[in-house]
């Protein structure tokens, strides 16, 4: 029996304790070998131990390893300017995690705002189902009662609409609002997708209305949904994104894109962070888009995506109205919602039994999240033990 743990109980008691990574591939300190189809809740985008990163993480190691951003860190310039010529964005700051980029891309709509005289346009409009981190702001924006439920008083400066519904969207705004937030593709909510036309008309209704589009690609960004950034799809681009998980590939990193207008009220000294941009972080972030940018990447990841989808659809046809309800997502972001007399967590339970890792989400959902380097073989021994297992129950 284990002895007593020291750390904060707020994740429960681990189920088992990997010992080693590779590719795809985690093994747990007895050996047993998992195919890891959740990726660090859709964070180790190249895998475990990816040759890249590792060099590039072990080559500035030897270098330098922190300054805080007192001094000049030539690769934030050229991680910066790398994903300003990939995407919409014309600036970009760096910080270490999802919640703290959705932080600051609230902070710079508000600063926005004020910067042209009117600082009473400060409230955020949300979505249900959303999920934007643990941090006071970021749950009392997704305001699910499981996240808030101790923690008031309420942090105000949230509205929030039924997803996918614009006309609620458009009923919410009001003179103090100040942005919209949206995932493209909701993770912790279930893997919900948005529409395109959704996100086509959250575009021009911001437009119209003076406000701030805010995309959260934490966990749908970075090449999941099989280009760089989900909203591509839609062929829309946003004022403000946040971009944390996959941009590190396992290490913690994150980072507020923006355009030139979106970024005017942040000047010196109105944020900043101790560890966001430092040197370890941003080489690991250039070897990520050395990887993920390079000719045929994403290519594959969407081609892999597609044998994946048609395999999944083929699941749900043989277990329809009987272990699964439905299967959605876009991309290596999928879900499987399960019917109503099964329980996800008690699947995803099997599943790591069976040595296949999935994630539990929001609408009894088991999510779908490898690394982008899967391939079509990855794909059938994951299919394999999904039949084996919904065959079983």
């Amino acid at each position: 029996m284990p002895a007593p743990s020291s750390v904060t109980p707020t994740y429960g008691a681990p189920a088992i304790e990997m010992a080693r990574g590779d590719g795809v591939y985690l093994f747990d300190v007895d050996g047993k070998r998992y195919l890891d189809f959740a990726a660090g809740i859709a964070v180790n985008a190249l895998g475990h131990g990816h040759p890249t990163l590792v060099n590039a993480l072990k080559a500035q190691a030897d270098q330098l390893w922190h300054t805080s951003n007192l001094y000049r860190i030539p690769g934030q310039e050229t991680l910066a300017k790398r994903l300003c010529d990939a995407t919409f964005a014309e600036r970009v700051q760096f910080c270490n995690s999802g919640a703290e980029a959705i932080e600051g891309c609230i902070k710079y709509a508000r600063k926005y705002h004020y910067s042209r005289g009117q600082g009473h346009r400060n409230r955020v409009i949300t979505f249900d189902g959303s999920f934007h981190g643990r941090t006071l702001a970021t749950i009392f924006a997704a305001k699910a009662r499981k996240l808030t439920e101790g923690f008031g008083p309420e942090v105000d400066g949230f509205d929030q609409v039924p997803f996918g519904d614009i006309d609620a969207l458009k009923a919410a705004i009001g003179d103090e609002t100040a942005a919209v937030l949206v995932e493209p593709i909701q993770g912790e909510g279930g893997i919900r997708p948005a529409t395109l036309a959704f996100l086509r008309a959250l575009r021009s209704v911001c437009d119209d209305r003076g406000l701030l589009l805010i995309l959260d690609e934490i966990q749908c960004g970075m090449g999941r949904s099989g280009k760089l950034f989900a909203h591509e799809w839609a062929d829309v681009t946003p004022d403000l994104m946040a971009v944390a998980k996959g941009i590190g590939g396992g290490f913690p990193m994150g980072a507020i894109l923006s355009t030139l207008e979106a970024a005017r009220g942040m000047t010196a000294g109105t944020h900043g962070t101790t560890y966001g941009g430092n040197p370890l972080a941003m080489a690991v972030g250039n070897a990520m888009l050395d990887e993920v940018l390079a000719d045929g990447f994403l290519v594959r990841v969407d081609a892999v995506a597609r044998g994946l989808w048609r395999g999944l659809i083929e699941l749900q046809n043989t277990y329809q109205n009987k272990h699964i309800d439905t299967v959605r997502g876009a991309g290596l972001m999928l879900g499987i919602k399960l019917s109503a007399q099964q329980d996800n967590v008690s699947v995803v339970s099997m599943l790591r039994e069976r040595g296949l890792l999935t994630v539990a989400a929001g609408d009894n959902v088991i999510r779908i999240l490898p690394p982008l380097i899967i391939t079509d073989e990855h794909v059938a021994e994951c299919l394999d033990i999904l039949d084996a297992a919904l065959m079983s129950l």
